[in-house]
C-alpha cells in the first residue's frame, strides 16, 4: 500500500513521499516554551490552536499515520542576485503561483486516492501550511529532512528550497526511518541573518525575522529594524541561501510550470504606484496577495528608504501627504533616509 501511495504522489508531481505515525510531536515542550517567550509575536493563531498542533487526534480522530510530501521550488536562476538597486527582493518561494493552490489540488487528489485504497471506512485530511500542524516535525520524523539551526527543514536531497505537505489518515502504515540532524558545527545561517533573529541554534525570535516583519506583522515595522530590511519587500532568504546543503538542490517538477519571472526583481517605484485594481490583477494568484496592497506599500517605502534615491521622493511625498497613517509614516521615514544619504554624500564630496 505504501508503494502505491508513493507512486501516486510522484505521479502528481511531488518530488518525495514518506510516512510516519500520527503520534504527538516530540517537541511539544519546546513549542510551548517558544510561545510562552512571546517569540511568535503577533501570530496569535499559533497560540490559539496550539492544542491541535500538539494533539493530531484533534484534527482527525482515529488518525494513525501521516503521509509527508516534498515539492522543490529550486530553479536554474535561483542563485541570481537582484540586478539593480531600484529592484525589490521577493522571497524565492513567492515567485510562483500560490503554492497553497498548486500543492493543495494535488494533496486533495492524493487524499482521495488513499481513501479509495483503504476502503469505505478510511478517512484522510490534508494540509499545506494552512492548518494547525507542526509540519517540520512530521517531515523530519518521516525522514524527508532535518530541522536546521535556522528552524527550517533541510533536505539532503533538495537543500532548503522545498515546500511541505501532509495528509493525516486513519490508515495504519509502517513508518519510515526518521532523519537525524546534519548541521554539524556550521552556523552560517546564524551569521547571515540581517536582524539576528536566530538567537541561538534552533531558536528563532520571529519578531525580528524579516519574513515576519514584511508578511505577518500588520502594524508598523520597528524603526530600529528597518535599515536591516534592505530592499526586501516580501520575505527573506538569507538564512536559507547560505546553507551548504543547497549544493544538492535541483529543480522540482511541480512548480516549474507555475513560475512568475516578473517577480524575480520587480521595480520598487512601479510597485509603489499600483492602485488596488492593479495590485489584485498582478498578485491575486500569488503569495503576495496575503500582505494586501497597504502591506506591500509599507514594505516598499522601507525598501526605498534603504536603497532609493531622489527619484523616489515625489512618489513618497504624495503618499506621505495622502495615504493612510500606517503607509504615510513609513513614507516619511523613507524620505528622511534618502535626504540624509544625499546630504552625507554631498558632505563627503565637498571634503574630498
Amino acid at each position: 500500500m505504501k508503494d502505491a501511495i508513493r507512486q501516486r504522489a510522484l505521479e502528481l508531481g511531488f518530488d518525495q513521499c514518506r510516512f510516519t505515525t500520527a503520534a504527538a510531536p516530540d517537541h511539544a515542550a519546546a513549542f510551548q516554551h517558544w510561545l510562552r517567550a512571546g517569540h511568535h509575536g503577533a501570530m496569535a493563531y499559533l497560540e490559539r490552536n496550539a492544542e491541535k498542533r500538539l494533539e493530531p487526534q484533534r484534527l482527525l480522530p482515529g488518525a494513525r499515520s501521516v503521509i509527508c510530501v516534498v515539492a522543490s521550488y529550486a530553479t536554474a536562476t535561483l542563485a541570481s542576485q537582484t540586478p539593480h538597486p531600484s529592484s525589490a527582493f521577493v522571497a524565492r518561494y513567492a515567485r510562483f503561483r500560490d503554492y497553497h493552490a498548486v500543492l493543495g489540488a494535488r494533496l486533495e487528489e492524493l487524499a482521495a486516492f488513499i481513501n479509495q485504497l483503504g476502503g469505505p471506512n478510511t478517512r484522510s485530511r490534508w494540509y499545506v501550511d494552512t492548518g494547525p500542524v507542526l509540519e517540520r516535525e512530521f517531515a523530519q520524523r518521516a525522514g524527508l529532512g532535518f530541522i536546521g539551526k535556522h528552524t527550517n527543514l533541510i533536505s539532503r536531497r533538495f537543500g532548503n528550497w522545498i515546500f511541505l505537505g501532509e495528509i493525516l489518515t486513519t490508515l495504519e502504515l509502517e513508518p519510515d526511518a526518521p532523519e537525524h540532524n546534519h548541521c554539524g558545527r556550521c552556523v552560517r545561517c546564524l551569521d547571515a541573518c540581517p536582524t539576528r533573529a536566530i538567537l541561538a541554534p534552533f531558536q528563532l525570535d520571529a519578531r525580528r525575522c524579516i519574513s515576519y516583519l514584511t508578511i505577518e506583522l500588520k502594524g508598523p515595522i520597528p524603526v530600529e529594524l528597518r535599515p536591516a530590511i534592505g530592499n526586501r519587500v516580501f520575505g527573506c532568504d538569507d538564512c536559507l541561501a547560505v546553507c551548504p546543503w543547497n549544493r544538492f538542490a535541483r529543480e522540482g517538477r511541480l512548480l516549474r510550470a507555475h513560475a512568475r519571472p516578473d517577480l524575480d526583481a520587480p521595480d520598487l517605484l512601479e510597485l509603489l504606484e499600483l492602485d488596488e485594481a492593479a495590485f489584485r490583477a498582478r498578485f491575486a494568484q500569488t503569495p503576495l496577495a496575503r500582505v494586501k496592497r497597504r502591506g506591500l506599500r509599507r514594505n516598499v517605502c522601507v525598501a526605498l528608504g534603504n536603497v532609493g534615491d531622489a527619484a523616489a521622493l515625489p512618489a513618497l511625498e504624495r503618499i506621505a501627504a495622502t495615504d493612510e497613517p500606517l503607509v504615510a509614516e513609513h513614507a516619511r521615514w523613507a524620505m528622511d533616509q534618502i535626504v540624509a544619504r544625499a546630504g552625507a554624500g554631498s558632505t563627503a564630496l565637498s571634503s574630498a
